[in-house]
């Protein structure tokens, strides 16, 4: 009796401890899930589980672009579609880079994860800002003047662009981290975003630079620039509202440190989408897109001028067949001269002679007689219709020629 009352009390602690587990867990997530991942899944902090999705939809949209231009890159036979193809790898790659970052500004702080954000937000920036502003040199060249700068000259330009912010990533991390001894994590927001001042450069830098390529006469790569204008304006935009946010909305609402983390999230998420749609899509639909004449002929306009007139036979080898024939209407072009020739001196000169008692012209004797265009020859066709037998001269070209 008394080992039926022992019994269900080690059932009722494990349920009281698991019971207390579950209180202190948040709703959603798992009874293993470490607490600095808890805004992943806590159902109570939504705007997480929000970030993350949008965050990782534009992730799988980067790479399947990315999948897509690897793919279809052997088809690409236009030289300066072919040119930006490893700028656009590497603006793709930072656009991967901001949606990733994004996981980073969604789960708790500690050293590691503020390093992480403190060095890869404006480098990454950078380098799609750099990635633009080397776009919007490509299409300001092709826009004017109808060639484009070479792909080794274009990336090289966007990574040595980069590459300021790296070490302006680098140095503040060295001197507030290493030499003061500071947590990484203890930085004001003002420092932070003083740190990105090079990315703003850029970034008014590219929305100057595009704005010239809407001016040229080559008008086919002007959407190109449009849609760079486009992202650069929206980017812009979007760094305004997050930095005014930044810094002053968390004191005006009084919600101290609160909206830091996912003002920063909401605003990586943001630019991404905003460079996939209104950049990478339609650089990779132009890129793919079969290429078209600048300027087609147009045959049926007499102002152009024509074509050099040359003989025939000076552009291009005939057949054997072809010369043939025409040794062959050589030397009846030549026959028809001798026989025209003696008629002329003969009867049709007697008959001209009694009836108009003048004295018989010879006009056989004349070498510049266009004797072709007078009197009728036969072609190759014409004797092989006629059974092989050659034509007679038509009498009205006859009289005609007697009397010219």
């Amino acid at each position: 009796m008394r080992t039926h009352q022992v019994f269900p009390l080690p059932l009722l602690l494990v349920i009281a401890s698991v019971a207390s587990e579950n209180a202190s867990t948040s709703r959603g997530c798992g009874l293993d899930l470490l607490p600095q991942y808890v805004s992943l899944c806590d159902l109570d902090a939504i705007w997480g589980i929000v970030v993350e999705a949008v965050a990782g939809a534009g992730a799988l949209i980067t790479l399947l672009l990315m999948l897509i231009l690897l793919v279809r890159l052997p088809f690409i036979k236009d030289k300066e579609k072919r040119r930006p193809v490893c700028l656009h790898f590497l603006f793709l790659l930072g656009t991967l880079g901001l949606f990733g970052l994004t996981f980073a500004f969604i789960i708790r702080m500690d050293e590691t994860i503020c390093s992480i954000r403190r060095f890869l937000w404006g480098v990454l920036f950078a380098l799609c800002f750099s990635c633009l502003l080397s776009q919007a040199w490509r299409v300001r060249r092709l826009v004017s003047q109808g060639t484009s700068p070479a792909g080794w000259q274009l990336v090289s330009l966007a990574l040595c662009l980069m590459l300021v912010q790296v070490i302006i990533a680098t140095e503040w991390l060295v001197l507030t981290v290493l030499r003061d001894t500071k947590s990484a994590c203890a930085y004001e927001p003002m420092d932070f975003v003083m740190a990105l001042i090079y990315d703003m450069v850029l970034l008014v830098i590219t929305l100057t630079q595009s704005l010239f390529t809407l001016c040229g006469k080559f008008r086919r790569w002007k959407v190109n620039g449009a849609f760079i204008l486009i992202t650069t304006f929206l980017s812009l935009l979007i760094w305004v509202v997050w930095m005014t946010m930044y810094l002053f909305g968390n004191s005006i609402f009084k919600q101290g440190d609160a909206w830091s983390d996912p003002t920063l999230a909401i605003t990586l998420a943001a630019s991404g989408w905003v460079f996939v749609i209104f950049h990478a899509i339609p650089e990779i639909h132009c890129t793919l897109l079969p290429p078209l004449q600048e300027n087609p002929p147009n045959y049926f306009d007499t102002s152009q001028p024509r074509m050099r007139e040359t003989a025939f036979e000076e552009d291009m080898h005939l057949p054997r067949a072809y010369m043939e024939n025409k040794a062959f209407s050589m030397d009846e072009h030549n026959a028809a001269l001798r026989s025209a020739s003696g008629f002329s001196n003969g009867s049709l000169g007697k008959r001209s002679s009694d009836s108009l008692g003048k004295k018989p012209c010879n006009l056989g004797s004349r070498p510049s007689a266009p004797f072709r265009s007078n009197v009728y020859q036969p072609t190759e066709m014409a004797v092989v219709l006629n059974g092989g037998t050659e034509v007679a001269a038509h009498p009205r070209s006859l009289e005609s020629f007697g009397a010219f």
